[in-house]
């Protein structure tokens, strides 16, 4: 009887609590972005921020609004995929108009070129929107052709997922190579981490297709790998080299 009188109250709590975490699942993926953007702005400096991070995020989440024509999934997680690829969009944008105003007497690059050393590395933003757009249309087109098949919806789903599982590989050989995580933000390290396991989290209380949760927790162990080195290096610390040059992460942020 105690119970049914606190209804009026827990029922919107508990609304109120699913609203916030499908809010949280929709623009806390971005969130890692906005002090890099400010940052880029500010110094008119792209160096430290890799463009190929906006490029494996905008194909895994490409993937996923396909997959989702296969099979339908929760809405907060299609509309994070709408929302990460407009936050990729404007980080290319910025890098590009901050690189190409930094680059004096290069010759302009274009994605018609279709130059295998320039991909991804092109002279106009426009370009890199035409490169999108060709993606989603060969691959919505393949998708459009092959939705009735299982196998290839299942394989497409866990394409999408695992690309993102994977970007944060390369600042993990990265460290590995080097012996430091010298250059890396430990501070973005532990968002990123917290942010996956959040993530994963709302995969599988909310029922989510088993390739989000199988590669949500293959990124955690990637967040917590970097982590571990990170300790590791800091507590056996490598001289560095004269002059030594360490590149910009991969996923830095």
């Amino acid at each position: 009887m105690e119970a049914e009188g606190l209804d009026w109250l827990l029922v919107p709590l508990h609304r109120l609590a699913a609203w916030g975490a499908a809010g949280a699942m929709v623009f806390g993926g971005v969130v890692p972005y906005i002090p890099q953007y400010r940052d880029i702005r500010r110094t008119q400096n792209a160096e430290g921020f890799s463009v190929y991070v906006c490029l494996v995020l905008l194909v895994a989440n490409i993937l996923r609004i396909l997959f989702w024509f296969g099979r339908h999934f929760e809405s907060p997680l299609l509309w994070q995929s709408v929302v990460m690829i407009s936050t990729m969009l404007l980080m290319l944008k910025l890098c590009t108009e901050v690189r190409v105003a930094n680059e004096l007497n290069v010759r302009r690059r274009s994605f018609t070129d279709f130059d295998p050393h320039h991909f991804w590395h092109w002279s106009s933003f426009s370009d890199y929107v035409q490169c999108v757009l060709a993606f989603t249309g060969v691959a919505g087109y393949i998708t459009y052709l092959s939705i009735d098949s299982a196998l290839f919806v299942e394989t497409l789903g866990f394409l999408a997922v695992f690309t993102e599982a994977m970007l944060g590989v390369p600042q993990l050989y990265r460290n590995h190579c080097h012996r430091s995580t010298e250059g890396m933000s430990i501070k973005m390290v532990l968002m990123w981490t917290s942010g996956d396991a959040f993530k994963t989290a709302y995969f599988l209380l909310n029922g989510a297709p088993l390739q989000f949760s199988v590669c949500g927790l293959l990124q955690v162990l990637v967040d917590l790998a970097i982590l571990a080195q990170a300790y590791a290096f800091a507590c056996h610390p490598q001289k560095p080299a004269p002059h030594a040059a360490h590149p910009a992460s991969a996923k830095a942020l």
